[in-house]
């Protein structure tokens, strides 16, 4: 006998007590081992429309959902008496006629009216969006027969509310048929086939092989990601790939679970290989260890070879196996040894902060060691211009400060990494037979050299994963110029699963529909969807500091009231300045908070406070954007920093980049607010 689960019983069984879960899978384990069990309390559901649908006695109230044939049994549902009966009374497992997937479909007579959302205003008649298409193309993208009427009849605003009663599938193609793209769908299944074998239907139902692999997929049951792929996630983290390969999208589409599961199958794959699985910093490494840990819970064996570090950790690593261990130059050394070495050196006025970035971003970055390497170079992402005669002055303190640190036996970051890389060139010979990076958009250039080195000549050898619109950390540069060409095997995910549409869209006014890198690889941003509706985001300018602390603390009442509890809620700031201004607000609510930094995580039963640049990788139900104000984002310090006009735009786009992070942390709710005079970024939000 066949033993599944549907996406629907995870995320029932999330929304049960932590008691109520583990009787739910206590029921779960036993109908496995054994589904004819005497024991088992089945109850005939005789309103359901499909005859196959009954019910398991959990508890007094607890129900399963299961659908039972003569060779199969469907976990379904999981809740409480009466709403699992409803649940089974308004659905049917069936095969659509046209794709051949398996589908579980809302009965569209159970639904009395699909009214437009209270949040969205009423408004003259507006167009119909799909009147025009024909049924059988609608079919063709698993949109349920009795379904059609409602689609052709959706306009601008009952789109997302239609869309939200049928199967995933469907719903992203007509939400994409919405926004004028042309949906991509999988070949329908030849008559006959088994219909749980259909992508669309792989993304929701899953044979439990074992007890082992159950006990896996209830462990984390909010985690559907580990289960559920989407086909397009799914493909990309399947592939076989001749060279480096980049998948994109904006904030929420999956770019992380795609590379999770790259890391997982080729761990699978190559029962011989060691695979490293690499990101920007120790916060989100250990979040990709815990998500990693979910995914692999079963199979510790594959844990010895699958390895989680943040970049600067891995390379610390192999530097002190094979140099021994480093003497890192500190950021006061350093710009101790920059200003001793400009005071030497006469008649310029070149600011510290000019000498700084000059140092990071060009000569140490790209491991330049002369006079000739460093008037030669391209100084790609430095838009200040020098003439030959400044570079010569400037070489000529940058030449003090390199020898100061040879002197002292000092490097830098970039400087261990450069010589990683060049041992690796030499030897041919990579600790790591492939190697998967989250974030890499903040990957630097010295990084993206030491990680050219692991595997970019080599199949399936580098898998990147990112989002330009999220880059806060490093200025752009040439990959191509480092080994690392993906034109050509570049892939954009376009399915949201963590932002509702209301918050994706006022987001993506921040930036533009286009994000280009140095080499004139593009991320087209246009043709994104969502797949939920939420609550449009509130964007306030208040009077005062006070006035603001006050909106904050009402607004996180509200959602209290809603059922959102403290630690599903993060509230973000531009900089250390203004958190005291965010505590203030969270303590007036009469909340707990954490504050967290590098070491620190989100912490159950606290309010998550922290600056925007910490923010990656995190996500709430609700996030409250405060502290907004003129000359705190864009940070008027940066821009007084600035040593040429043309240098702006770069601030300017990071800064963009920034708040878009931290706007983009949020599920359902989203707060944004900033004390007169405002942001001018607030401004763009409300166009």
């Amino acid at each position: 006998m066949h033993f599944r689960i549907a996406d629907t019983f995870t995320a029932s069984l999330a929304r049960l007590s932590n008691e109520e879960q583990k009787a739910v899978k206590t029921t779960a384990f036993d109908l496995q081992m054994n589904p004819v069990s005497p024991g088992m309390k089945f109850h005939k559901l005789n309103r359901a429309r499909d005859a196959n649908f009954w019910s398991v006695r959990v508890s007094r109230d607890i129900r399963l959902i299961v659908h039972r044939t003569a060779d199969s049994l469907l976990l379904c549902y999981a809740g409480h008496h009466d709403d699992a009966y409803r649940w089974a009374e308004r659905r049917k497992l069936e095969v659509h006629p046209k794709t051949g997937a398996a589908q579980l479909v809302e009965i569209r007579e159970t639904v009395q009216e699909i009214l437009v959302p209270k949040y969205v205003e009423a408004e003259q008649p507006k167009p119909l969006l799909l009147s025009n298409v024909a049924d059988e193309e609608l079919l063709s993208y698993g949109v349920p027969a009795e379904w059609l009427d409602d689609v052709r009849q959706a306009d601008e605003d009952s789109i997302l509310e239609v869309a939200e009663h049928l199967p995933a599938e469907a719903a992203e193609a007509v939400l994409s048929l919405a926004i004028g793209e042309k949906p991509q769908v999988a070949p329908p299944l030849p008559a006959g086939a088994d219909p749980f074998a259909h992508p669309d239907a792989q993304r929701r139902f899953r044979v439990m092989e074992n007890i082992e692999e159950l006990q896996r997929a209830l462990e984390f049951p909010w985690e559907k990601w580990s289960i559920f792929l989407h086909p397009a996630q799914r493909q990309l983290a399947q592939g076989d790939y001749s060279g480096p390969v980049r998948v994109a999208g904006s904030a929420g589409t999956g770019k992380t679970v795609v590379a999770l599961h790259r890391a997982v199958f080729l761990a699978r794959r190559h029962p011989d290989a060691r695979v490293l699985l690499a990101t920007f910093s120790d916060t989100l490494a250990n979040a990709l260890h815990n998500k990693l840990r979910c995914l692999i819970s079963s199979e510790p064996r594959l844990a010895e070879r699958l390895e989680v570090h943040a970049l600067n950790a891995i390379g610390l690593r192999l530097y002190t196996s094979r140099f021994g261990s480093p003497n890192i130059v500190s950021a006061p050394q350093l710009q101790q040894f920059l200003q001793e070495a400009a005071a030497q050196v006469k008649g310029h006025n070149f600011s510290l902060h000019l000498l700084q970035t000059e140092w990071e971003q060009v000569v140490d970055a790209w491991q330049l060691k002369n006079w000739k390497a460093y008037r030669d170079v391209l100084r790609l992402g430095r838009k200040t211009r020098l003439s030959e005669g400044q570079r010569q002055v400037l070489w000529s303190i940058f030449a003090k400060v390199r020898t100061k640190l040879e002197e002292r036996g000092l490097i830098t970051w970039a400087d261990l990494f450069g010589r990683l890389a060049a041992r690796f060139a030499e030897t041919k010979r990579s600790p790591f037979d492939f190697t998967i990076v989250d974030e890499a958009q903040d990957v630097s250039v010295a990084q993206l050299r030491f990680l050219a080195a692991l595997g970019a000549d080599s199949a399936n050898g580098l898998f990147f994963t990112g989002d330009l619109g999220q880059r806060i950390f490093q200025t752009p540069f040439s990959w191509k110029a480092l080994g690392v060409e993906i034109r050509g095997h570049s892939h954009i995910l376009r399915i949201n699963y963590r932002t509702s549409h209301q918050i994706r869209t006022q987001a993506d006014k921040l930036l533009g529909p286009e994000v280009a890198d140095v080499d004139g690889n593009i991320e087209d941003r246009r043709g994104t969807i969502s797949v939920f509706n939420g609550p449009k985001p509130v964007i306030q300018v208040l009077n005062s500091p006070e006035h603001e602390i006050d909106a904050i603390a009402e607004w996180l009442a509200a959602r209290g009231t809603e059922g959102i509890v403290p630690h599903e809620i993060g509230i973000f700031v531009r900089s250390a300045a203004e958190l005291d201004r965010a505590i203030a607000a969270v303590k007036q609510a009469g909340l707990a908070h954490v504050l967290l930094d590098e070491r620190v995580a989100p912490t159950s039963g606290h309010v998550a406070v922290s600056t925007m640049h910490l923010a990656k990788g995190l996500e709430f139900k609700a996030v409250a954007v405060m502290a907004c104000d003129d000359e705190v984002i864009p940070l008027q310090e940066r821009i007084e920093t600035v040593a040429d006009e043309s240098d702006l735009e770069e601030v300017y786009n990071t800064e963009r980049y920034l708040l878009y992070v931290a706007c983009t942390r949020a599920r359902d709710h989203l707060l944004v607010t900033g004390v007169k005079p405002a942001s001018e970024f607030l401004d763009d939000l409300l166009l």
